[in-house]
């Protein structure tokens, strides 16, 4: 087990996350206080992923409102990458993701650095799920990750808004800093 405690940079935010992992994959469970342009908010969330590091479960709550619970499957038949709300109603556009980016958390940036296992200079785009907190909104969105040095930094890339980051990371893929959004809190 490995707990970890971000801030937002502009001093408005909190997290703190609890990740398990075994051979069989990664357990992600984390609270978060923090505030958008016009709202504060509370959030609990789950992330599970099979042992590749591929999401398998998204579930968000906001304190006192929205939940979201979402679930994929994975494997190599016609099902590959298909979401399903916790009702088993398909969600057609998220079709083919597999990772997810919950705007209130710089951790879901791990989850592609260390599926993808990138070398230096390598670049790759996915597509994954993207939630925007506070709304609860769900859309399916492209982004790049190149390997800047192996292990220690990625160049983050936003293709449907032009936003770039350069991320540096521990050991585990977990954010130290996000330059301008969050940094990790050192004990």
């Amino acid at each position: 087990m490995k707990a970890v405690q971000w801030s937002q940079q502009d001093g408005t935010g909190l997290e703190y996350l609890v990740l398990n992992e075994s051979p069989d994959g990664a357990v992600i469970e984390s609270a978060v206080v923090g505030e958008d342009e016009a709202h504060a908010f509370g959030l609990v969330y789950r992330i599970e992923c099979d042992a590749r590091w591929q999401v398998t479960r998204l579930a968000l709550k906001l304190a006192g409102g929205a939940t979201l619970d979402l679930h994929r499957k994975g494997g190599d038949n016609g099902d590959a990458h298909a979401w399903s709300g916790a009702n088993g109603e398909a969600h057609e556009l998220l079709r083919g993701c597999i990772d997810v980016d919950i705007t209130a958390t710089p951790f879901t940036n791990t989850l592609p650095i260390r599926r993808l296992r990138l070398e230096r200079g390598e670049r790759r785009v996915i597509r994954v799920v993207y939630v925007r907190v506070p709304e609860l909104s769900v859309s399916a969105v492209e982004q790049a990750y190149t390997c800047l040095e192996p292990d220690r930094c990625y160049r983050y890339e936003g293709l449907d808004t032009g936003f770039t980051a350069d991320i540096t990371v521990d050991e585990d893929g977990l954010v130290l800093d996000y330059p301008g959004l969050y940094t990790r809190i050192r004990r």
